[in-house]
């Protein structure tokens, strides 16, 4: 049991008015290092626990997994919260009613400081972030990029950085990293990726390489997990040239555009040297 019962906090705001981007603001201005933001526990820009309601297929399961309705769900963020004991929590939700529901679901203290999305942005910024939605899709996560590529897979995810000025007696300023991805649903609907551009994409990348001197074949086998796919690619070699670090560097870079940008999960990529060939530097 904690000494001092958890302090909670609430930005409160509708969908798309630039919540996940503005509540480093709120949680800086009232030293707060835990955050609930969709179906996830954050700290310090890490997934502790949870799944995203962006990863759901239908809204009305992000719905769901956003307020906890799953009891399993629940039980995972309760037991990281129960162990790591936060001073203090900001829950990021569309109404004061989602706010309680996830505060009983959660099992959390009364909130003690509700935060009104119109009091940290201005009516242009708010409806600017609405229309970005309305019309390309995006959300923001607020962890970094990298952190959200470990966890989510079938995204198109970039970066979004900024500097966030500190208090008086502090560092003038700290970078802050969020991501801005496009998830699986969206007001664009669902999207198709063909074999063929992948492959494209793999024989592009891999002819980077140095050393290699030509894509023999390119093959994609969808993998069992959705929104994932297996490649594999046969190269010709310069010879002379070190073949393993040739075939590492294809593996490497083939992975790291296919899921740039397709946002498919690459679970491998199977490389092999097919042909040596003397063509000069």
């Amino acid at each position: 049991m904690r000494d001092q019962p958890m302090k909670v906090y609430a930005l409160v705001g509708g969908s798309g008015t630039g919540k996940s981007h503005r509540a480093s603001f709120v949680a800086h201005e009232h030293n707060i290092d835990f955050m609930i933001d969709d179906g996830l526990l954050i700290r310090g820009g890490k997934i502790l626990a949870g799944k995203s309601a962006k990863q759901e297929s239908t809204r009305i399961g992000a719905i769901k997994r956003a307020i906890f309705f799953d009891p399993g769900h629940a039980q995972e963020v309760k037991g990281v919260l129960e162990e790591l004991h936060p001073e203090r929590l900001l829950i990021l939700a569309t109404s004061n009613g989602m706010v309680q529901t996830i505060v009983e679901a959660l099992e959390l203290p009364p909130v003690k400081r509700v935060v009104m999305i119109e009091e940290i942005a201005s009516l242009t910024e708010i409806e600017r972030a609405k229309h970005i939605r309305k019309l390309e899709g995006k959300h923001v996560i607020p962890v970094p990029t990298l952190e959200v590529k470990k966890t989510f897979s079938g995204y198109m995810v970039d970066p979004l950085r900024f500097f966030l000025r500190g208090k008086q007696g502090e560092n003038p300023s700290r970078l802050i990293e969020k991501s801005v991805v496009r998830p699986t649903f969206s007001f664009l609907g669902n999207f198709f990726i063909d074999d063929t551009v992948v492959n494209s994409i793999a024989s592009r990348a891999a002819s980077e390489i140095k050393g290699v001197t030509g894509i023999m074949r390119v093959s994609v086998d969808s993998a069992t997990v959705e929104s994932s796919v297996e490649i594999n690619i046969a190269i010709s070699v310069r010879y002379g040239i070190n073949i393993m670090d040739v075939l590492v560097g294809v593996q490497q870079r083939v992975k790291e555009q296919v899921e740039y940008m397709t946002a498919l999960e690459v679970t491998a990529v199977n490389a092999s040297a097919r042909r040596l060939t003397f063509d000069q530097a």
